[in-house]
């Protein structure tokens, strides 16, 4: 296998909504969970993601397992080298993004990269290195409140510099639209300046494809799922990618299944409009840190319902309710604890015959798939945007919809199951 581009993600959800785009774009892609086996068998594909559970670990694990993919990625023929983050830059002020970019520009022996969250179609855009969602700065919005990076400061300049010892600059919007010429200069006036990390601006998917035109050339280049949306062309001009190309999933029948851990705005209200038609069952964290077999519990309210029609198993709350938890468990604590238990559920479901499964959450998904053994993915039609369906490689085969929390429309768990293929 020789992959042209090779990708790092470094959170589950982030992988499959990247994998989303660059299947949309012509390639095809395949998503490993972890850094994979030395020997496990991938399908031929363009683009290979290796996704990571490293957005919140300690900087300096995070690091190392980047390096290992890149390591791996770079023994299967990749050509250009992509990380892949959230659209809302999730991060705190020691990393993970910062430390990670700067470890794989040593290892590629470059001294500049670009850095872009921006994601038009799902209201995440920059304009003078201030990250908007929808029409509200990002310290205005849902993200203030996130559990583990809560986002307070809208700038990237001034978030990346805080995770690096290296000079950070901005193409700023006025060099954007005069086209890749101008932006390629001002790319090349920024490295002469000793810059190593320019952030982007970027407000409409016109802007993202000069942008990707523009980074044809780079060894590295870093961003949200948006920013890889112009660099299958490369390839294609490059006469190594033919033009065209379609994914299809194999056929997947068997019961379905939502099952929700992400705390998110968007997330909160895909479940409250899922429990008004379809049964529930709700995860309380804390009676499972008092010894309670919530896991048990939920297997044995699923059982019987286990069909056609998906059932709902959440521990989803509003910010005030995931506070008070915090507050009695710890931050991390509260989150190992429903990773874990939502993971003993899914594999208890799969073992009961569930097959089709949407899961919301970047941490929840990566638990899940982990706890499955899942070793990698076949990525399909697109649900919402950046929320394709994906088929798992092995057996037994899973439809599996991987969802950060932050993604689709407030129907999404219903009309989900309707768009497989």
């Amino acid at each position: 296998m020789s992959v042209l581009l090779g990708c790092i993600a470094d959170d589950f959800t982030g992988a499959t909504d990247l994998a989303n785009t660059l299947v949309k774009a012509g390639m095809r892609a395949v998503q490993l969970l972890g850094v994979p086996r030395a020997d496990l068998a991938v399908p031929d594909a363009d683009a290979v993601i290796v996704a990571l559970k490293s957005r919140s670990n300690p900087a300096g694990e995070a690091v190392s397992m980047s390096l290992s993919a890149l390591d791996w990625l770079r023994r299967a023929g990749a050509r250009q080298i992509y990380f892949k983050y959230c659209s809302t830059f999730d991060s705190t002020d020691k990393g993970n993004i910062g430390p990670v970019a700067d470890a794989l520009c040593d290892a590629l022996g470059t001294s500049f990269t670009v850095a872009n969250p921006a994601f038009p179609t799902n209201k995440r855009t920059v304009y003078q290195g201030y990250l908007f969602v929808g029409d509200v700065l990002l310290s205005e919005s849902g993200m203030r409140h996130h559990p583990l990076t809560p986002m307070t400061d809208p700038s990237l300049v001034r978030v990346l510099q805080r995770q690096t010892k290296h000079k950070v600059g901005l193409v700023p919007y006025t060099t954007i639209v005069q086209g890749v010429g101008a932006i390629r200069a001002h790319f090349e006036r920024l490295r002469s300046e000793g810059t190593r990390h320019a952030i982007l601006d970027a407000i409409t998917d016109e802007h993202l494809i000069a942008l990707g035109e523009a980074c044809a050339d780079m060894p590295l280049v870093t961003g949200g799922s948006g920013m890889a949306m112009g660099l299958p062309a490369n390839f294609v001009k490059q006469g190594l990618l033919a033009r065209g190309q379609q994914s299809r999933l194999p056929a997947i029948g068997g019961p379905a299944v939502v099952i929700s851990g992400s705390c998110s705005t968007a997330t909160q209200a895909q479940v409250a409009a899922m429990k008004k038609t379809h049964a529930a069952f709700e995860i309380d964290p804390v009676a499972v840190a008092s010894g309670r077999d919530a896991a048990a519990d939920a297997l044995a309210w699923a059982t019987p319902r286990l069909g056609e029609e998906p059932i709902l198993i959440y521990s989803t709350a509003a910010p005030e309710a995931v506070s008070a938890v915090q507050s009695k468990l710890g931050r991390e604590h509260a989150g190992a604890l429903v990773e874990a238990t939502l993971s003993q559920v899914a594999k208890g479901l799969v073992t009961r015959g569930a097959r089709r499964l949407v899961v919301a959450g970047g941490e929840t998904s990566g638990a899940v798939v982990s706890a499955l053994g899942v070793e990698g993915l076949q990525i399909g039609a697109e649900i919402d945007p950046g929320v394709p369906w994906t088929a798992s490689l092995g057996e037994p085969r899973l439809a599996l919809a991987l969802k950060s929390g932050n993604f689709g429309t407030t129907d999404f768990f219903l009309k989900a199951f309707g768009k497989y293929g």
